[in-house]
This record gives structure tokens, C-alpha cells and sequence, in this order.
């Protein structure tokens, strides 16, 4: 398995699994780098009420262990074939251009893969995402529920070909979670891929 990954230039990060008590500092940060409108994002519809694939929510943290970055991943459809949603990715204004996302990405991506996950979707800049090998041609064929700048719909291979003539809708590929399905102090836990 792939440990957590220390990155040492003129900042010192380090990135871990997510943890139950980084909700509140995760949301505040989330609020801060996308703004209000970041909760009616068509990619939101499939998050909503939903945990993130289980291993696949990564946090950054400065050497005093604040917060710094968050990158989730989540499980969808598309038909009968799953994949894996990721978003939102986010950064502390103060700590852009440091290697923080980049180092979130490629450590969600390799963790992915490991997992034998076949594809992940995104909705973001081709510019940005292209480095980590992602584009529009794998998703030319999917839907997403609501309003897409289609240039925006991107798509990574893990496996070969996997999505190859993939077409349709992407749904959430498990139904909405509801704090009273579990008990309280089970709340940490993250549903299985």
C-alpha cells in the first residue's frame, strides 16, 4: 500500500488520510477557496448525502497541523459500470503554487489505482488536470445530472481502455447516507468502494 506522503521544499506538508474531526476545518477551508456558490455545482448532486469511497479522502497538512488542502474521491455509475467522482479539491490560498494540490492529486490517483479502480471523472480545468493525464475524450460519452461546461467533463483511465464506449448518465453509485443509519460513534467510518 502506498503510505502517506511527506513533501519537503519551502514548505513542509504532509498528507494523511482524512479524519472525522477535519469535517468542520475541511468545510470552512472548502468555503474560503470555492465561495458560496460551490454547493449548487452540478458535480455537488452526486456528492450530496454521500461518503467518500473508503481510503479516497485526503487531507494536507502544514507542519503545525492545520489544514491546508482536501481531495475526495467518491463512488459513481455509469450504467452498471462504476467509477470514481473527484472533488472538490482545494487548497489554502496561502499555500498555492507550493505543490499541495499537485501532491494531493497524484497521491489520490495512485491510491485509486491501487485499489483497482478503473476510472475517475472530473469536472475542472483541462489545463490544470492534464498533467495528471486527464481530458475530455474519455468522457465525451457521460451525463452529468445538471449543467456542465462539456470542455470541463474530464476523464482518467486507470485501467486500459475502461472507458471505452462508456455512455450515459453518472448517478451516485450508492444511496444517500443518513447519519441515523449508523450509530454515532460510527460515524468515521467511510463506506467501501
Amino acid at each position: 500500500m502506498i503510505s502517506d506522503l511527506v513533501v519537503c521544499d519551502e514548505t513542509s506538508f504532509v498528507i494523511e488520510q482524512e479524519a472525522e474531526q477535519d469535517a468542520c476545518a475541511r468545510e470552512a477551508l472548502l468555503d474560503r477557496v470555492m465561495g458560496p456558490g460551490r454547493r449548487r455545482k452540478s458535480s455537488e448532486r452526486l456528492r450530496r448525502g454521500q461518503l467518500p469511497t473508503a481510503g479516497l479522502a485526503l487531507v494536507a497538512r502544514d507542519a503545525a497541523g492545520g489544514l491546508i488542502g482536501s481531495v475526495r474521491l467518491w463512488s459513481i455509475l455509469v450504467g452498471c459500470k462504476p467509477m470514481l467522482l473527484l472533488g472538490p479539491l482545494a487548497v489554502e490560498v496561502a499555500f498555492g503554487r507550493k505543490g499541495v494540490g499537485s501532491a494531493l492529486m497524484r497521491l489520490a490517483i495512485a491510491r485509486a489505482t491501487e485499489s483497482g479502480h478503473g476510472a475517475i471523472i472530473l469536472v475542472g480545468d483541462a489545463g490544470y488536470y492534464q498533467r495528471f493525464g486527464f481530458s475530455a475524450a474519455p468522457a465525451a460519452g457521460l451525463m452529468m445530472p445538471g449543467p456542465v461546461e462539456r470542455h470541463r467533463l474530464l476523464g482518467l483511465e486507470l485501467q486500459p481502455d475502461y472507458l471505452a464506449g462508456s455512455t450515459g448518465l453518472i448517478v451516485a453509485a450508492a444511496p444517500p447516507y443518513s447519519p441515523n443509519d449508523v450509530k454515532p460513534d460510527a460515524l468515521s467510518l467511510i463506506r467501501a468502494a
